[in-house]
């Protein structure tokens, strides 16, 4: 996609040299945006090979609300370097999106979301459904396109008492819907974007849910905004995305869904059609 190669471009003649956590310095470049057209097919790079395989696998396991790897591992070790012993993760993004904990009152007294709130069984902890409460308020709009809350769907990864704890707080922390004519469009907001490894990723990631989304509900899916706070290229990346750079974009793949309600699809139930990259160029994960 020429929108993601304009961005590896941009980085690479604007970034400013930073140091950080992980020992490998990077390129960056404050708060770069770009949006794709999901009717334009869906966007997973071609001038490289991706796995798409991984991704999906890590996409139903965030909206399996887990806060541990030990059923994601087992296709995929993307989060291995940052689990436990035991397989659990402090920043399990599914769990958030789907178990977000709530006080037991508001300030009102009453119980805030009662609707999409119940007792969690692992914890006892009472919590907060955001994914549902998107799905529920997209088909609402669908019957009533005036309802009040149409600007209001907001999905949050991020807890403040969680991200200073965790070794790795969430990169995209927030993300929101919204309705266009007959059109489900997402913005994803992320705090830090590695762009070679991990904004392909998301894209294709918030892609596919956006997708999803608008299949649950009854819309067709619209484009995808992506805002990224800190745009980076680590060093020892930077002559790949230069071979990259070269390379001109393929037409893109098409995918195809199940006829299913979102908390039903599996792995299975998707098909990517015509799928036709330039060969894979390997980057380092710096940790």
């Amino acid at each position: 996609m020429k929108v993601y190669l304009d961005m590896v471009k941009h980085v690479l003649e604007n970034g400013v040299r930073k140091v950080n956590r992980t020992g490998v310095a990077t390129l960056s470049c404050f708060a770069y945006f770009y949006k794709v057209d999901l009717q334009e097919g869906y966007p997973l790079l071609t001038t490289k090979k991706m796995y798409f395989n991984s991704m999906l696998h890590e996409l139903l396991w965030y909206l399996s609300g887990e806060e541990h790897i030990k059923n994601l591992r087992k296709a995929t070790k993307i989060w291995d370097a940052w689990a436990d012993a035991e397989g659990r993760l402090e920043t399990a993004y599914g769990r958030f999106w789907r178990r977000y904990p709530m006080p037991e009152k508001g300030l009102d007294g009453e119980n805030w979301g009662r609707k999409w709130t119940r007792i969690d069984e692992g914890t006892g902890q009472r919590v907060f459904d955001q994914i549902q409460y998107v799905i529920d308020t997209l088909k609402e709009i669908k019957k009533n396109p005036a309802m009040p809350n149409l600007r209001r769907m907001v999905v949050s990864a991020w807890h403040p008492g969680n991200a200073a704890e965790s070794r790795l707080p969430p990169c995209h922390y927030t993300f929101c819907f919204n309705v266009i004519g007959d059109k489900l469009n997402c913005h994803l907001t992320q705090r830090s974007g590695d762009v070679a490894l991990g904004i392909p990723f998301n894209l294709a990631c918030y892609s596919l849910l956006t997708m999803m989304m608008a299949k649950e509900t009854g819309y067709l899916p619209g484009e995808f905004g992506h805002t990224i706070i800190d745009a980076h290229i680590y060093e020892n990346h930077i002559e790949g995305l230069k071979e990259q750079l070269k390379r001109e974009p393929r037409k893109l793949p098409g995918i195809k869904i199940a006829d299913k309600p979102l908390h039903e699809l599996k792995f299975e139930d998707f098909e990517l059609e015509g799928y036709n990259p330039l060969p894979l160029i390997k980057f380092e994960v710096a940790v």
